[in-house]
Formats: structure tokens, sequence, C-alpha cells
């Protein structure tokens, strides 16, 4: 019988990309066509932001239908090179499987689902980047092998090597962010993990192997990928943050140690 109220502070302006402090191959997902881009993290990590951020810069570079569904509107974006429509669940589609639906008959060229959250989504979201649409979608997932586990668990087992193919066709990338405190409290700095779709990905992918895709992204350097643990031992090892906040948001400490003693050389 008691009210309460969830509240998040937004600018009214989208934050420019080079402010994020996040790498420039992120940007570089923009730059994509088609496929499948996905951005993953615990709630209030930043995935929105980075999101709008992304889609603001297809909206000043590309002639496009960008295409938005979301729950809420949180940021909002007005016509730049690119034509901006933003859906809102609720008040303008019952569902995000039913706006998706809706949204390959309205001619979009990028596609924004603010969240993949069933079976019927992904799989919508999968055709989608499929057919010709570039995609973006979050999933509160941390890590790229998880999120590719995540996505294939939301289906049942007989479809799963469907599934699979499919996103071993479309996955053009995932970007996995935390957000951590600096160490002189002027705010927030996001750390990511940043796996690009290689062929050999595609490969890892496609017959199941997933759990050597964390190789790849710490030998993938070259390639713009980056391992979450390389970052936050940067991070700290430029004393932005905390040694000990760093090591608490590693999901592999050994690793994030080793890291850390080679960027402090």
């Amino acid at each position: 019988g008691t009210y309460a109220i969830a509240v998040r502070m937004l600018p009214l302006n989208i934050p420019p990309f080079n402010e994020l402090g996040l790498p420039d191959t992120v940007m570089q997902f923009t730059r994509k066509s088609t496929g499948l881009v996905l951005l993953t993290g615990a709630t209030g990590c930043g995935k929105s932001t980075t999101l709008a951020s992304l889609l603001d810069i297809i909206n000043q570079e590309y002639s496009y239908h960008i295409l938005t569904i979301e729950d809420p509107v949180e940021y909002l974006h007005s016509h730049g090179q690119s034509l901006v429509t933003q859906r809102e669940i609720g008040e303008d589609a019952s569902s995000f499987a039913s706006a998706l639906r809706s949204a390959l008959r309205q001619d979009p060229d990028v596609i924004m689902v603010g969240e993949m959250r069933d079976q019927e989504t992904i799989s919508i979201a999968l055709s989608a980047a499929e057919t010709g649409h570039l995609v973006f979608s979050t999933l509160h997932t941390i890590g790229a092998v998880k999120t590719i586990d995540r996505v294939l668990d939301s289906f049942p087992t007989d479809q799963q090597n469907q599934i699979r193919s499919q996103l071993a066709t479309v996955l053009q990338g995932i970007v996995s962010q935390v957000l951590l405190p600096q160490k002189n409290d002027t705010g927030l700095v996001a750390a990511c993990e940043v796996m690009v779709v290689t062929p050999a990905v595609r490969n890892l992918i496609r017959e199941g192997k997933h759990y050597q895709i964390s190789n790849i992204i710490q030998t993938g350097r070259d390639e713009g990928m980056c391992s979450l643990e390389r970052n936050l031992a940067e991070l700290a090892a430029q004393d932005i943050v905390d040694e000990k906040t760093a090591r608490i948001k590693a999901q592999d400490v050994k690793l994030f140690e080793q890291y850390l003693t080679l960027a402090k050389r």
C-alpha cells in the first residue's frame, strides 16, 4: 500500500562517443550494414547510453531509417542524416516481439531492440539481422561467452543447432560493460570487454566450443578485441580506479593480476 519510485538521471543531450571512454573498436560497429551487435552488462552499467551514442553516430553520418523499440524511451533522437522512429512498449506496442515483427514491415536499415527478453524476441532479432538489417540489442550478461550461452539457452535443445548456425552467421560483435567509481570520486568510468566476430569466432560458435572464445579475445588485440581483465588492469595501473574495486569486477582474478603486473611495467 505504499509508493516506490526508481529514478534515472538522463541528460537531454546524447553524450558524444569520445566522452564515454570506450575503445574505438566499439565505434566500428556503426560502420556495419547488416548483422547483430550486442551490448551486455548488469542493470545500470551504461548500456543505454552507449547504444544511444552509437545510434547518434549512425544518425549523423548515414541516410538510414533507424527504428528503436524501447521500454521506456530514454534518450530522444532528433532526425540527423537519418530518419529516427522511436517506439515505446506499452504506448506504441504491447511487447518487444510484436513491435519487432511490425518493424520489419517499416523498411528500417537499423533496428535497436532495448532488450532481448524472450525466445520470440531473440528469434525475430536473429532473422532481422539475417535479412539485411543492422540490429543492436542488449542482454543482462557479463562477458561474451556467457552472452552466447544465454542466447542459445533461450531455445529448446532441438532448436539449438539451428540457432547456433544462425548466430555464427549474423553476430558482428559483443561489448560487455561494467561501471566503476573513479578513484578521485569525480564520477564513473566504464570498463569493457570487446569481442569482434572473426572467422575463427564464427567457427567456434558453429561447433559449440564457446569456452575457447575467451582465448581468442585475449590474443585478438590486432582485431580490436580486449578482455575485461586487461581493461580493468589498465585503468588500475593508470590510477583511474582503485585496484581493489577493479579486482572485484574482474571475472578471472588471476588473469587480472597478470595484466596488472604487465601494465605497471
